[in-house]
């Protein structure tokens, strides 16, 4: 590991006043991710931001067009003083899924400050780390500070929408980029769980589920609703839904789970029966609805359609289901589906994506906890899982141990989870300002 050049009480200040300053401008700029629509053009406008940021202070960014003009990311590799050592990546998605302003208490994209946090979509998902990372390599700009190994800073688009347009597109279309990369850190991971006022987790995220996007189709006979039909589409649909929403799907270990659960239980000062669900999620509130997620497969219907008037039988039927994949589970998963679905009803999978899942135990990971305890000497690094998916699936394609650790201090009493696409998305300027050092004496180290 390589030697930190300290912040002085200046170079402190402006760090901190940039990434407050960087986080608020991107979130102005409305990058929301409508899937393939003519209203997804913000990607390019934050791509261009953050190229334009980068070129202030002297570096040369590469704007990647990926699939179309308005489908943008950034790339930026900026070399490191021991030539013999891999290259990390240090990535970030600058999409944000939409929000509806009517709900907010604060406008999705004004950026506004208001009782100490910034407000805005974005704001932790994930544009703090966006922010961060310019707000960082600004600084080694300006200090003329070089990293100890090559790192690669890539901003994506599409993250929010499949990443088929971003770093799916990226590792299948310029994996020159990654050149030298074994390692890589991203979203949802490292921000504070208070314990108790000495006592504070801080999650690394070391493994992701697996996706599964279901499209199920049931055919009929088209005919007449008042009379009697027996080869209904609607009825046989219904019927698998309901059997692939009530299937109880087996609690399955897996190690970074494993270790979490150890690490929770003994901070927590409780026994924790992984077998049990509803006994986690008594027991840890709503960390524990992800922790029971992370304990096995699971298949939820998230959509229906069928039909165009009431007393027309329609000849087809659809429902769409959200699956989610453990580790060394995926036959599994697979398998199950087939048998609830069964043979009367079509599925098509549209969205297949790999799970993925990193070693805990190693000189990076020791190296987050130890900037960790620098800034918050009561800091105790965990690893953990989570349901969903982010871009590290696609670098994991080259080889890549991919770790979430966007540091950042939450105020005890706020729930994390609940701002991801959540409305009133937030995030604390004090914990911002906190995370960005913490990413600094990391990144300038690792």
């Amino acid at each position: 590991m390589g030697e930190v050049i300290d912040l002085t009480a200046a170079s402190r200040a402006v760090l901190e006043d940039d990434v407050v300053e960087l986080t608020r401008g991107l979130i102005r700029i409305d990058s929301s991710n409508w899937g393939d629509s003519a209203e997804t053009v913000g990607e390019a406008e934050a791509a261009d931001y953050c190229a334009e940021k980068l070129r202030e202070v002297g570096y040369d960014p590469e704007v990647v067009v990926t699939t179309s003009d308005s489908r943008r990311g950034v790339a930026l590799r900026i070399p490191g003083t021991d030539s013999g050592a891999d290259a990390i990546v240090v990535h970030g998605h600058l999409d944000v899924v939409p929000a509806m302003a009517g709900d907010w208490t604060h406008p999705p994209f004004a950026a506004e400050i208001d009782a100490g946090f910034i407000w805005g979509r974005g704001a932790v998902d994930m544009k703090n780390m966006d922010a961060m990372i310019l707000a960082v390599v600004r600084h080694w700009a300006r200090e003329a500070i070089r990293p100890r190994r090559d790192t690669i800073i890539v901003f994506f688009p599409d993250e929010e929408a499949g990443m088929q347009h971003g770093s799916q597109w990226f590792v299948r279309n310029r994996p020159d980029i990654f050149t030298g990369a074994t390692e890589a850190i991203g979203e949802v991971g490292g921000f504070s769980l208070t314990i108790r006022d000495d006592l504070r987790l801080y999650p690394i995220q070391t493994a992701e589920k697996g996706i599964r996007w279901l499209r199920l189709r049931a055919a009929g006979k088209a005919g007449h609703g008042s009379m009697i039909q027996n080869d209904n589409a609607v009825t046989e649909l219904a019927r698998v839904v309901t059997r692939i929403g009530d299937h109880k799907w087996p609690i399955r270990r897996t190690k970074t789970v494993d270790q979490f659960l150890e690490s929770l239980s003994q901070t927590y000062g409780v026994e924790i029966d992984p077998t049990d669900s509803a006994d986690v999620i008594q027991k840890l509130g709503t960390l524990g609805l992800l922790v029971g997620a992370t304990l096995q497969n699971t298949a939820n219907p998230s959509m229906l359609n069928a039909g165009y008037k009431v007393n027309v039988i329609p000849s087809e039927a659809f429902a769409h289901v959200d699956g989610r994949v453990l580790p060394g589970y995926e036959n599994e998963f697979d398998e199950t589906i087939k048998q609830l679905v069964g043979d009367r009803v079509d599925m098509e999978c549209l969205n297949s994506d790999i799970a993925i899942e990193a070693p805990f135990d190693t000189l990076t990971v020791d190296l987050m906890a130890s900037v960790l305890r620098q800034e918050d000497p009561g800091s105790v690094a965990v690893p953990y899982m989570i349901s969903g998916g982010t871009d590290a699936k696609a670098l994991s394609a080259l080889a890549i141990n991919c770790y979430g650790f966007s540091p950042l201090q939450m105020p005890a009493g706020l729930d994390y989870w609940s701002l991801f696409h959540g409305v009133d998305e937030r995030v604390p300027v004090e914990g911002l300002k906190f995370g960005v050092r913490t990413l600094d004496r990391f990144m300038q180290q690792v």
